[in-house]
């Protein structure tokens, strides 16, 4: 498998300065700094790029695993909240909620959180962020 890759860049202090991040596919580049990261800017930030990573790879593992299970999903989608806190020791991430709804022909709600649940546990992203508490909310509709 391919390695991936992404670059920043910042310039200045961390509250007035201000920073660059590209993904090296090309795909995204944009600003950032501490005001979109605390709440009132108009760049992007960290934790909605963990967000986003994290919602696309839960919802690939989900697919995947439906898939393994003989069942189609005509369509899934999934949100992620990031919670950045500052304690003690400085900012932290301690918790992510997935919301997730699914619609998937011939299955019963009962599975679907059976599989729902090992799709959080196993995707990558939830692997690799494991020291934050993930919290799931799966509804089939």
């Amino acid at each position: 498998m391919p390695t991936r890759k992404a670059e920043a860049e910042w310039k200045g202090n961390l509250m007035a300065g201000a920073g660059q991040i590209s993904l090296g596919s090309g795909a995204f580049s944009g600003s950032y700094d501490w005001r979109a990261r605390s709440g009132d800017g108009a760049g992007t930030n960290p934790e909605e790029l963990i967000a986003g990573a994290h919602a696309g790879c839960f919802t690939m593992a989900l697919t995947a695993t439906l898939g393994a299970n003989n069942f189609t999903p005509t369509r899934i989608h999934t949100s992620a909240k990031v919670h950045l806190e500052k304690q003690e020791s400085g900012f932290v991430i301690p918790k992510i909620e997935l919301e997730t709804e699914a619609e998937i022909p011939g299955l019963d709600n009962e599975a679907f959180q059976g599989f729902a649940a090992y799709a959080k546990a196993n995707c990558p992203v939830s692997k690799a962020l494991a020291g934050t508490e993930i919290v799931l909310t799966a509804k089939l509709v």
